[in-house]
């Protein structure tokens, strides 16, 4: 195969394959119908036209039969005035007629049998084209239909094109949301950790240190606590007396001395 018919093969594949995602049946079938609507007015276009040389013919054999008639009646006259030169006259005449209504005659039977071709025939492309508008219109509704669940089941398949950009949108955005989670969570443990710190306010060491002091006296508590349920720490009372030096407050007061009464009396 030469390069030019190689060529042109590719051309044509890819040209078709275009033409076919371009093709919409609905329209194709619009155009074949308009094009149908179109033949059948030509032919009842000539269906009118045949129907009108047989009617001019008609009024022509109608006008020469008269003058055929008024030719006849003439030489009858002159027969009966004595005239029989005139008589043979109107009978030549007459004879010349009986030639042209003979070829009218023949062409009017001619033109009859045209137009009943043509009526039946028009009769049968209207047939067709109605049958075929009937068709049309049925292949058209069970197009759209399919068109339509097509689309909706690739709406719930996700497979759309339009369906498939909103589902990478989504995916983008939940992916940009969890990175920026996980960056959030980590920044939160490296601030609690002391690892990183937050330069968004002022810089106070004591505090820091107070902070940090707390955090472990409150799990130096828990351990202790941990020690007690395991039977592994100390009596109770060290624990109890771990809690207290924690909060002083709760300690009971030891014997309240009501103030002495002036001169040293005692109430």
């Amino acid at each position: 195969m030469s390069v030019m018919k190689r060529m042109s093969m590719i051309f044509k594949s890819k040209a078709n394959k275009a033409l076919d995602r371009m093709e919409d049946p609905r329209e194709t079938l619009d155009y074949s119908y308009q094009r149908q609507l179109e033949m059948l007015q030509k032919v009842r276009r000539g269906v009118a036209d045949v129907a009108t040389s047989r009617k001019r013919l008609e009024l022509q054999i109608q006008q020469l039969e008269l003058q055929q008639n008024k030719l006849t009646d003439q030489g009858k006259k002159a027969l009966q005035v004595g005239r029989e030169d005139l008589a043979r006259e109107a009978l030549q005449r007459r004879s010349g007629l009986d030639t042209q209504l003979g070829d009218l005659r023949a062409q009017y039977n001619q033109l009859q049998g045209e137009e009943e071709k043509l009526t039946l025939a028009a009769q049968r492309l209207q047939a067709k084209v109605d049958s075929f508008r009937t068709r049309k219109e049925t292949i058209k509704a069970t197009y759209t239909a399919a068109e339509a669940q097509t689309r909706i089941n690739e709406a719930f398949s996700g497979i759309s094109e339009e369906m498939g950009d909103v589902g990478l949108a989504i995916q983008r955005a939940e992916d940009k949301t969890a990175q920026m989670q996980a960056r959030a969570g980590a920044i939160d443990e490296l601030l609690a950790s002391g690892a990183l710190e937050d330069f968004s306010g002022p810089k106070d060491d004591i505090q820091a240190e107070l902070d940090r002091l707390g955090s472990t006296t409150g799990v130096d508590l828990e351990l202790e606590r941990m020690k007690a349920e395991l039977g592994m720490a100390e009596p109770q009372k060290e624990l109890g007396a771990a809690e207290q030096q924690q909060s002083p407050a709760a300690q009971p007061q030891q014997g309240h001395q009501a103030p002495q009464q002036p001169g040293g009396a005692q109430p």
